[in-house]
């Protein structure tokens, strides 16, 4: 199993930018779908980004599309979530997942999670 460190979370204002790191160690996820979640407070979690092994295939949630933009490096064994234009509902736990197989949107199909990063984004 692939065992996940999400990095980067902070406070931030409104209209700002910040680059959330998903560091991947154990077995190589060079082969893994990778998905960053997130989670408001009373809110189920949500899916935010999707990319396939190869980048070629990247989806976002309607509400972050344009703003976030989905990267990974497989010989670093590395994914990030740059996000931009931050808006107040953007605040969450944000987490990466990562499993074998077709990206998709559905968190319950991920093998592999991290403990999640926080981001604030004040108004």
């Amino acid at each position: 199993q692939v065992q996940l460190v999400e990095s980067g979370g902070r406070l931030v204002q409104a209209g700002g930018s910040l680059t959330l790191s998903c560091a991947a160690s154990g077995r190589t996820f060079s082969r893994d779908a990778v998905g960053w979640f997130r989670q408001a407070p009373g809110k189920e979690r949500e899916f935010v980004a999707i990319i396939s092994w190869s980048s070629t295939f990247k989806y976002y949630t309607d509400s972050v599309r344009g703003r976030f933009t989905i990267t990974r490096n497989n010989a670093a064994n590395m994914a990030y979530l740059q996000m931009s234009r931050l808006k107040p509902e953007d605040t969450a736990v944000y987490y990466c997942a990562s499993g074998p197989g077709t990206p998709t949107t559905d968190a319950s199909l991920y093998e592999s999670w991290g403990q999640g990063t926080q981001v604030t984004v004040s108004s």
